[in-house]
């Protein structure tokens, strides 16, 4: 199986290509596990698009947002019901059959939060956003899904943890099979793994790991997914085994304060940074995508020995890629960025047109938060944290 896949990703070329109608850029996308034929993007203009999964053609969108979205992600258990995160301080719940309509659920906590990172447990019952830092506090908010209806506000909220990061949570991650596991990660080199089943926070946090830098993704990998994959804003990558994070014997089993230099790229080509890493679980395996700022992509496959080019995607985008998802039940690669186009890459495909190039030009000049976090600049200097 190992070796179908990377026939299949070595043998990728776009099979479709949408064109941006209007300058904004696109930050983050999801595909529904299954059940759904759409896929879902958010855009720096704050609002939420749906895309067919098949064509890429837009088939609607959402408004509400009022700040930009932090993320999308598709609910577990229903197909047909998309969550939205926002630095405006609210999460919202939509519903995919009804494109255009108003959120049917909004989470909100306190008047000062203002939200980076948003996940959703396995069993869709729990909502974990992470805040910008507020005064000295950072604060991971949880919600009880089932408590909010008819898009009534602020009913839902669990509680917050406030104690185990000092500055911006810039990501959060539920573990995909195991609802009580999370894991956070901060501008403040952090990265914590909690147990929710424990309590309070004191107990509920068994492992934190030191990324020593601004942790920008997390990916829970591994065979038994007990391993997490950290890729900071300034492009370094770690991945450590936490299958006993209770037992002070938390592995490094790869770490690299500048994973670029790990990468030999053919031809002389010199990786600029990651996009993000997925864990492949039919294969077993994590794919690193990286690229260039004008567009390049580079598949890679991350093991505990270091990194390993597998192929090059040229003539896609043409200016940094945001975002990526491996869509396994269609076999194809999506992917997103700041030239505002979305595409699909297949095996052995041609080149399906899908509405009109337009000029861009007022897209370069756009005052939007550039990939590097803003409070990315950390004191190298700064004495080790514990």
């Amino acid at each position: 199986m190992m070796d179908t896949l990377e026939d299949t990703f070595r043998t990728l070329s776009i099979t479709r290509r949408l064109q941006p109608s209007e300058a904004t850029y696109i930050l983050e996308l999801s595909c529904p596990s299954s059940g759904s034929d759409v896929l879902a993007v958010c855009c720096s203009n704050h609002s939420v698009h749906l895309h067919s999964r098949e064509t890429l053609r837009l088939v609607g969108d959402f408004h509400g947002h009022t700040a930009p979205v932090c993320g999308v992600r598709f609910s577990h258990l229903s197909p047909h019901l998309l969550f939205s995160g926002s630095a405006d301080g609210t999460l919202r719940c939509w519903d995919v059959r009804r494109p255009g309509s108003v959120a049917t659920q909004v989470f909100r906590s306190d008047l000062t939060h203002s939200y980076l990172s948003f996940d959703v447990s396995c069993s869709d019952r729990v909502l974990c956003a992470g805040t910008e830092q507020v005064g000295e506090d950072s604060f991971l908010v949880f919600w009880d899904t089932r408590m909010v209806r008819d898009g009534g506000e602020m009913g839902g909220l669990l509680g917050v943890y406030s104690e185990s990061h000092s500055d911006d949570i810039t990501t959060v991650k539920f573990h995909p099979r195991q609802a009580d596991r999370l894991a956070s990660g901060a501008t403040d080199g952090l990265v914590n793994v909690f147990d929710l089943s424990l309590g309070g926070e004191d107990d509920a946090l068994v492992t934190t790991c030191n990324c020593n830098s601004s942790a920008s993704s997390l990916c829970w990998t591994g065979k038994d997914l007990d391993q997490l994959l950290c890729l900071t804003h300034d492009e370094g990558l770690h991945l450590w085994d936490v299958a006993r994070p209770d037992s002070d014997d938390t592995l490094t089993l790869l770490s690299s304060a500048d994973a670029r230099a790990l990468v030999q790229l053919p031809d002389g080509a010199s990786l600029e940074y990651f996009v993000g890493g997925t864990w492949l679980s039919d294969e077993e395996r994590i794919l690193l995508v990286g690229g260039t700022n004008h567009g390049e992509l580079h598949l890679l496959d991350c093991c505990g020995r270091g990194l390993r080019f597998i192929k090059s995607l040229k003539g896609g985008h043409s200016a940094t890629v945001r975002c990526f998802q491996w869509d396994a039940i269609s076999q194809s690669l999506l992917t997103g960025g700041e030239d505002g186009q979305l595409l699909q890459w297949k095996a052995g495909a041609e080149e399906i047109s899908v509405g009109k190039k337009d000029s861009l030009k007022s897209i370069s000049s756009m005052q939007l938060k550039t990939k590097a976090h803003r409070k990315q600049a950390i004191q190298k200097d700064r004495s080790k944290l514990a």
